[in-house]
């Protein structure tokens, strides 16, 4: 457990000394992407000092978020617990409330594969999946194939390279492949559509077309 106590007898007071010391949420949120080695944390943690690291994957595992396995592929991972793993609707409904307050980046702002997976989950609207949807999505160094079908989302990590832990690619080539930015949130939020993402150069679409695109702003989007 974490040693910070509010001295309250309380479910949100647990909760806040269970996951909200600094850089725990994040770690949680790399986590509901899938296993990951200290090592693959740390690279999608570029800041988290590495005694905070420790120290934080020691207080989630003493609270029964998360555990340590061992998986014949790469040794030693960190895993959410099925109590862990409860927290992913929290952490989404923690991402729509927040996207409303995103502005720009700040210099040194980045976006790793896990930060814009959970974007893509917590965006996602599966009532309007009963159609599929292939796209390869890029953002800076960082590219995701997901492909949508029968109210689900599946990602899919490219670049950089996935962690061992992780699945292994989808075969054949998506039917819309982009390139954007940090202003792609204006699409997801509705404020320009998927035409003037195109003429502005918020997006750059590499293999498809512009109705593919809106059939993306259409899965995915968070009302601001």
């Amino acid at each position: 457990m974490a040693a910070r106590s509010y001295g309250q007898y309380c479910g949100i007071t647990t909760a806040v000394e269970l996951i909200t010391e600094r850089w725990a949420l994040l770690i949680i949120r790399d986590l509901l992407v899938g296993p990951r080695r200290y090592t693959d944390l740390k690279q999608g943690l570029p800041k988290i000092p590495t005694n905070i690291l420790a120290a934080r994957l020691k207080e989630l595992q003493e609270g029964g978020v998360i555990r340590r396995i061992a998986l014949r592929r790469c040794g030693l991972v960190y895993e959410l617990t099925e109590y862990g793993r409860d927290l992913e609707p929290i952490v989404q409904a923690l991402g729509r409330w927040g996207f409303r307050s995103m502005g720009d980046p700040k210099d040194g702002d980045i976006v790793t594969a896990d930060s814009l997976t959970m974007a893509l989950r917590t965006a996602f609207r599966p009532e309007f999946a009963s159609a599929s949807l292939d796209f390869q999505i890029q953002v800076g160094p960082v590219e995701l194939r997901a492909q949508v079908g029968a109210g689900e989302l599946k990602v899919f990590q490219i670049a950089p390279p996935t962690p061992p832990v992780g699945g292994s690619l989808p075969s054949g080539d998506p039917e819309l492949q982009f390139i954007t930015g940090p202003g792609i949130r204006h699409l997801i939020a509705g404020t320009l559509t998927p035409a003037q993402s195109v003429e502005q150069g918020v997006v750059t679409i590499v293999k498809g077309n512009t109705k593919l695109l809106e059939r993306f702003a259409e899965l995915f989007r968070i009302d601001t």
